[in-house]
C-alpha cells in the first residue's frame, strides 16, 4: 500500500471520527428532508447506490470486451435479480478550464471541478451524453437519483477540497438540481426523488443547506452507511477487488443480518488510480448477499418496506408515523428517526404540521434577516413553521415569544389539532405528550 493510499485511509477514518464527535454534540430537528443511510428491517433487504455515472468507458483493466461499465453492472445486478440505484450526474463538460490533479490523489479527474468519467472525457459520461444508458437502466428496472447535473460543490470544503470551485449559493444548488430533474423528465418521463450531493458537501452559502435546496426540490436526502469500498485506490488491482467484497464476507459470517436496511455505496466509474474494481467486485459482493438470502432492491423500494431508522414498519408507531408522512407530515428528523419516546415541543409539533409548505417561508425570513419571533432566529429549522402555526391561528406567541423548545400542553394540542385538522382530541388533563402518544391521537383523528 502507497503511502498516499495510507494517508487517504487514514485521514477517511479521521474525517469520520470528526464528522462522529460532531454529531454527536449536533442538536437534530425535525425536517421535510431526512438523510436516510439506513432503515430499520428484520428482513433481509438491502439497496445499493452508484454514484457518479453512467460511464460509457469500458471498465480498467476491461475483461468485458469494452463494453460501457454502467451496462456491466446492470447486467451483473439482474444476474442476481438486483435492482440498483444509479446516482448520476448529467454533464461535466463545462467544468473548464481546468487541470488534472496528481494520479492517486483526491484531485484525479480536476483540480478545480470534477470530470466524469475522468480529465477531457467528460462526453463519456453523464445523462445527457449517454442517453442510451439511461434508457437501458430504466428498462432494467434500476431507480435513477440526482447526483446533481454539474457535480460541481454546494459550498466549500477545506479539507481536501479546499481548491475547489463551488456553487454562490441556493439559487445556483437548485438550478443545478433542476437542470438534472428536468432532462429526466424531459427525455424519459421520470421523476427523480433522491438526492446526494457532491462529496457531501452540505453547507450552502448565505446560511443555507443541502437540505433547504431538497426542500424545495421535494426530494429526500440519500446517504449510505456501508462503503463498497471500490472508490479508494490501493497497490494493485487485485487488492482494491478484494477490499470490496473481503470485509462484507467477515461482517456477514460476524453478524448475518447486519445489511438488514443497509444502503451501500459504490462508484459507478474509475477509483483515484484509474481503476474500477466494481467491475469485478460486485459479482462477489452481490454472491454473498445473495447466499445470506437478502434481496436487492432500490433505495425507494427499500423506503416503501420500511421509511424510519428507529422503529420497524409493522410496529404500531411506526404504522402511525408512516400514515402521518404519507400525508405529508414532518414526522422524522434528519437523521431519519421518530424517537416515540422524545417529549413533543411547541416547535417540533408546528415543524409536524407545517413543515413543506414553510419552507419559502423559513428562506425568505433567512434571506431578510428578519426574526419571526423574539425567541427563534430567522434561521431556527423550525422558524418557518412556526410563523405559520400561528398565522393560521394554530398556536400562539404571547410577548412575541413562540417557546418552540416548550412540551405542548393538553390545550395547545387540541388548538393545533383543531386549526389544521378540524377535529379536536379528548381535552386530557396532560402538561406534556410524546411523540409516540400523539402519533396514535392523530390518526384516530384523521379515521371517518
Amino acid at each position: 500500500m502507497s503511502l498516499v493510499t495510507k494517508g487517504i485511509g487514514l485521514a477517511k477514518k479521521a474525517k469520520h471520527h470528526f464528522q462522529d464527535q460532531i454529531k454527536e454534540r449536533t442538536p437534530v430537528y425535525l425536517s421535510p428532508v431526512r438523510r436516510i443511510e439506513r432503515v430499520a428491517s428484520k428482513e433481509r433487504i438491502c439497496a445499493m447506490t452508484f454514484d457518479d455515472g453512467p460511464c460509457r468507458l469500458p471498465p480498467s483493466p476491461d475483461h468485458f470486451r469494452g463494453k460501457a461499465l454502467t451496462l456491466v453492472l446492470a447486467e451483473l445486478l439482474e444476474r442476481y435479480s438486483a435492482k440498483g440505484t444509479f446516482d448520476v450526474v448529467g454533464d461535466t463538460s463545462a467544468n473548464y478550464p481546468d487541470k488534472p490533479g496528481k494520479h492517486g490523489s483526491a484531485s484525479w479527474g480536476g483540480v478545480s471541478y470534477d470530470h466524469y468519467p475522468d480529465f477531457k472525457q467528460d462526453a463519456n459520461g453523464g445523462a445527457a451524453n449517454c442517453p442510451d444508458l439511461i434508457a437501458r437502466l430504466l428498462a432494467g428496472g434500476h431507480e435513477i437519483t440526482s447526483h446533481t447535473y454539474s457535480h460541481v460543490l454546494f459550498g466549500w470544503k477545506p479539507l481536501v477540497y479546499g481548491r475547489r470551485h463551488y456553487l454562490s449559493g441556493l439559487d445556483p444548488v437548485v438550478e443545478d438540481l433542476k437542470r438534472l430533474h428536468s432532462l429526466m423528465e424531459t427525455r424519459w418521463g421520470y421523476r427523480i426523488r433522491l438526492s446526494r450531493p457532491p462529496h457531501y458537501v452540505d453547507s450552502i452559502r448565505g446560511g443555507f443547506s443541502s437540505y433547504d435546496a431538497y426542500a424545495l426540490m421535494g426530494y429526500q436526502y440519500m446517504a449510505a452507511n456501508y462503503d463498497g469500498a471500490g472508490w479508494l485506490p490501493l497497490a494493485t488491482y487485485e487488492a482494491e477487488v478484494e477490499a470490496m467484497w473481503r470485509p462484507m464476507e467477515r461482517l456477514l459470517l460476524e453478524t448475518p443480518d447486519a445489511f438488514c436496511g443497509q444502503i451501500i455505496f459504490q462508484k459507478d466509474g474509475y477509483n483515484m488510480a484509474r481503476r474500477s474494481p466494481v467491475a469485478d467486485g460486485l459479482d462477489k459482493q452481490l454472491q454473498l448477499l445473495t447466499d445470506h438470502g437478502y434481496r436487492i432492491v432500490t433505495v425507494s423500494e427499500l423506503l416503501e418496506h420500511s421509511p424510519f431508522e428507529d422503529v420497524f414498519p409493522d410496529s404500531e408507531v411506526g404504522t402511525a408515523a408512516r400514515r402521518l408522512l404519507n400525508q405529508g407530515w414532518c414526522v422524522a428528523y434528519q437523521d431519519n428517526t421518530i424517537r416515540p419516546d422524545s417529549v413533543l415541543t411547541r416547535g417540533e409539533l408546528a415543524m409536524m404540521l407545517f413543515g413543506w409548505e414553510s419552507v419559502p417561508r423559513r428562506i425568505a425570513m433567512i434571506r431578510s434577516g428578519r426574526a419571526p419571533f423574539r425567541d427563534l432566529e430567522p434561521r431556527h429549522p423550525y422558524s418557518g413553521a412556526a410563523a405559520q402555526a400561528v398565522q393560521s391561528g394554530a398556536a400562539t406567541a404571547v410577548g412575541g415569544r413562540f417557546r418552540p423548545g416548550d412540551p405542548v400542553t393538553a390545550v395547545e394540542l387540541a388548538q393545533f389539532c383543531s386549526t389544521r385538522m378540524g377535529k379536536t382530541p379528548p381535552l386530557l388533563n396532560r402538561d406534556s405528550f410524546t411523540h409516540e402518544e400523539f402519533f396514535r391521537m392523530a390518526v384516530k383523528l384523521m379515521e371517518p
